[in-house]
């Protein structure tokens, strides 16, 4: 009797795993800003929260990664629903470069600011894959002459600024 309870319980936490290792659904944006006006941005996910999304951000492609169109629909997404400005000043980026390896997504940006000696704020507004998942969570890292300020987006979440 006692080995028969062992190995229910044995087979409930071999089945639990799958869903304990992935709660919920989040990504990475760091935004890197230069004292001689350099800014670039870099977004990661991970494939398996994207590719649900791509549903309605590439509804003429098929919802995968493997299809360019999806790829070059979801670039276009994340530039327009990712808004940038530093000291009130819109910063328009342009994209660099996409990396698929596996289940990770990077997508870089780059753009330009007018010099300055000092940043004193970063506005972000962004809104990914509304009505996706409802637990998305996107962490944004600013970073600044050696600063990392850290703000945390979830689906409805306003523009948020942040103080050097």
């Amino acid at each position: 009797m006692r080995r028969l309870a062992l190995g229910v319980v044995a087979a409930a936490v071999v089945l639990a795993t799958p869903v304990l290792a992935h709660r919920g659904h989040s990504g990475l944006t760091v935004v890197v800003i230069d004292a001689g006006g350099a800014v670039s941005v870099t977004h990661r996910f991970a494939a398996h929260d994207v590719e649900p999304a791509l549903v309605t951000v590439a509804p003429d492609a098929q919802p995968t990664l493997d299809d360019p169109a999806a790829v070059a629909a979801l670039e276009e997404h994340l530039d327009r629903r990712f808004r940038l400005e530093i000291d009130d000043e819109r910063i328009d980026l342009n994209h660099a470069a996409t990396d698929l390896a596996g289940d990770n997504i990077r997508v870089d940006y780059s753009g330009n600011r007018t010099p300055a000696p000092r940043v004193r704020s970063v506005r972000v507004d962004l809104d990914f894959f509304p009505g996706v998942h409802d637990d998305q969570e996107q962490q944004v890292n600013v970073r600044w002459a050696g600063v990392t300020r850290t703000l945390v987006f979830r689906p409805g979440s306003a523009a948020q600024t942040i103080w050097f």
